[in-house]
């Protein structure tokens, strides 16, 4: 048996445009089922990167934070600070940057923003997993603490999972910093001695005591690092680095085993949605969008999240690709996009684990929210 995947196209009418549409797609998708009232709900987004402008437009998520209130819950709005250096790297520069691109108390309906793993990414919870990579997993405190999770994912491609998706926007997105490197990296972060200056910023900060300053360079004991990438942020001049050395199908393994992290005490108690729009070739960390890789699909919403990232790669494949983008082969209906944008990735790999692992099911039913009977909100009965 597939699991149901909800689909609305992103056609509009005077009867019911697309903010309306949209509430009726989470509502169909069992919104009411999920939430009880008083449910404190983490609406996990992403809220882009300075200068980036492909992640999904907050009049959207606006409405679904309304529709959220009509079930009696009480949402707010979240995402884990990043690993890399830029504008979401800390809490107060992270939700600066979410008011600039339109992610504010007022233009939310009063849902405030709560950066999930704190001030500097140390606010986390160790959540038991015992899988193939890992035998707990770091997660955000404030996603844990939360009674139930509403994840709106911007789907597009990746540069190291071919595509992002519902589960890179809980296994990553969830994650506090120490997890983000422990999926991207075996090993510590590396010092480039070269742009050093030794001010000691990393060795004061750093919990597990493994920087020294000599000779007025900072100096690893990989042995006694953590992973918890504190010293990347405190570098002022961006000479602590991240070892980009992981394995992919490791890296998709372990992203996949921080989603079932997340989703571990939310049994039941989760709602995703896929906006298949603005689908740009690479994550939204980025300050900048290129252009799609093909037209606005729709939206997706499903209660299994293998199943809705599935239907979303199966519906950006079936389309036409855009000659206008970096897109310059595989552009054919049909032909998988992702592996044209990123031949060495085996994006399905995610998918395949992510199902071994209890996750959800690849099998589902797109049911096409166009088929179902209109109901007009002043209806009853």
């Amino acid at each position: 048996m597939g699991a149901d995947v909800f689909f609305m196209d992103m056609t509009a009418t005077s009867r019911e445009n697309l903010p309306a549409k949209l509430e009726r797609l989470v509502t169909t998708a069992g919104l009411d089922a999920v939430l009880d009232k008083n449910d404190l709900t983490a609406v996990k987004v992403h809220f882009g990167e300075q200068g980036n402008t492909a992640y999904i437009r907050p009049v959207l998520i606006r409405k679904i934070i309304r529709a959220i209130r009509k079930t009696k819950a009480t949402p707010f709005l979240t995402d884990a600070n990043t690993l890399y250096v830029g504008t979401r790297s800390d809490a107060v520069s992270h939700i600066k940057t979410a008011v600039e691109n339109g992610f504010s108390y007022s233009s939310m309906d009063a849902a405030p923003l709560i950066i999930a793993d704190g001030l500097f990414g140390k606010s986390e919870t160790a959540v038991q997993v015992d899988l193939k990579h890992n035998r707990e997993v770091f997660i955000g405190s404030e996603i844990i603490n939360a009674n139930a999770i509403v994840a709106l994912a911007h789907f597009k491609g990746h540069e190291l999972s071919g595509f992002g998706g519902t589960l890179k926007n809980l296994g990553m997105g969830c994650a506090s910093r120490r997890g983000k490197l422990d999926q991207h990296s075996n090993v510590s972060p590396k010092i480039k001695r070269k742009t050093c200056i030794g001010c000691g910023l990393c060795a004061r900060h750093c919990p597990g005591l493994a920087i020294t300053i000599e000779n007025k360079k900072a100096y690893m004991n990989k042995a006694a690092c953590i992973g918890c990438a504190e010293c990347i942020v405190r570098c002022p001049t961006q000479s602590i680095k991240i070892n980009w050395n992981q394995d992919i199908p490791v890296f998709l393994e372990k992203m996949m085993e921080y989603t079932a992290g997340v989703l571990k005490n939310k049994a039941d108690k989760c709602l995703f949605v896929n906006f298949i729009t603005n689908i740009s070739p690479k994550c939204d960390c980025l300050s900048y969008a290129e252009s799609p890789i093909c037209n606005d699909i729709g939206v997706v919403a499903s209660r299994d999240p293998v199943a809705i990232d599935q239907a979303s790669a199966d519906l950006v494949n079936q389309a036409q690709g855009l000659a206008s983008s970096v897109l310059t082969t595989h552009l054919a209906p049909g032909e998988d996009k992702f592996k044209g944008l990123y031949p060495h990735v085996d994006w399905e790999h995610q998918l395949a684990y992510a199902q071994e692992i209890g996750l959800g099911t690849r099998l589902y039913n797109l049911i096409k929210l166009e088929t179902l009977a209109y109901k007009n909100p002043g209806e009853h009965g």
